[in-house]
């Protein structure tokens, strides 16, 4: 892969509700390509920058959160305030076994109206990103002039050989109906020169009956690059036309939170493929940040919990 200095990820911030209901709750924040983007500052190479483009509010949880996200240390100067709107919020539900169920309040969230501007702060610096990351749910957020407005970023930015790289992340109470997600979801697969594909939510989005005919479909993608991350199942990789590889994930004893496993897994992926390691290396990394970010409670898990896999 050619070299990046500047990567600029769109989507949403939102506040993060974790505890028992009407009981002690943590305030916290995430969202899908946000988790990314911290995880993504924390391993890559000191030399890529990570920006973040999404809206936030004039309200004091979003004075709190940008200026917190400078210790994450993301770049912030994609993010618009936008007066009279504020964040949405996510509450997490998680079972014994650690699977999550997410409650939101997000339908007049900020980050909806990012492109209610005759030009975005992301768009007037294009000439700066060597790579652009976003997600179904990034897409799913916005009205249909906003996505016309991300498509034609991605093809400006392949025009000039930049990484356009699309997860997949398939919520269905975010679409007015699966008819639209697919149709959005296949003209993100075309603009993009890598796809992230978490299996479930393709199956589930294209209705195939088994996994393995979702793999089958997945695999005739044309994306240069395509990743399909199976859970604990070994994780597909397909660099052009070869022959798909597995990489196997790593087990724990404990599985405390899965909220954001396949957000650490992209950031892991990216950190190493952006830095010109081969694409096994790339996601036996990205298998090993997630194992570690699972066994946490949130979507970001504390600093000192993966020193030892943080670049250095």
């Amino acid at each position: 892969m050619n070299s990046c200095h500047n990567i600029a990820l769109l989507g949403e911030c939102m506040i993060e509700l974790h505890g028992d209901a009407f009981g002690a709750m943590q305030q916290g924040y995430g969202g899908d390509t946000f988790n990314t983007a911290v995880y993504l500052t924390r391993c890559a190479e000191k030399s890529l920058k990570v920006w973040y483009a999404t809206a936030l509010g004039d309200d004091a949880l979003s004075f709190e959160m940008l200026r917190r996200w400078a210790g994450d240390g993301l770049e912030r100067g994609l993010v618009r305030r936008i007066e009279d709107r504020l964040p949405g919020i996510y509450q997490i539900e998680v079972d014994a076994q650690g699977e999550r169920r997410f409650n939101f309040w997000r339908e007049n969230s900020a980050a909806r109206a990012y492109f209610d501007i005759e030009v975005t702060p992301l768009e007037a610096q294009e000439s700066t990103w060597d790579a652009f990351y976003f997600s179904g749910i990034s897409l799913a957020i916005l009205p249909p002039a906003g996505r016309e407005r991300v498509f034609a970023l991605a093809e400006r930015l392949r025009s000039r050989n930049a990484h356009v790289i699309f997860d997949n992340n398939y919520r269905p109470r975010l679409w007015s109906s699966v008819e639209t997600a697919r149709e959005v979801f296949e003209r993100a697969f075309k603009v993009s020169s890598m796809a992230l594909l978490t299996l479930d939510d393709h199956q589930s989005l294209f209705g195939h009956r088994t996994p393995a005919l979702a793999i089958e479909q997945a695999l005739s993608l044309d994306c240069s690059e395509l990743v399909i991350k199976r859970g604990i199942a070994p994780t597909l990789i397909r660099i052009g036309n070869a022959m798909p590889i597995a990489i196997p994930t790593i087990p724990v004893s404990r599985v405390v939170d899965t909220t954001a496993a396949g957000d650490s897994f992209a950031a892991g992926y990216m950190s190493r493929r952006l830095a010109d390691a081969a694409a096994e290396d790339a996601a036996a990394f990205g298998n090993l940040l997630a194992s570690r970010v699972i066994q946490h409670p949130g979507a970001i898990i504390p600093v000192e919990a993966m020193t030892d896999l943080m670049a250095v």
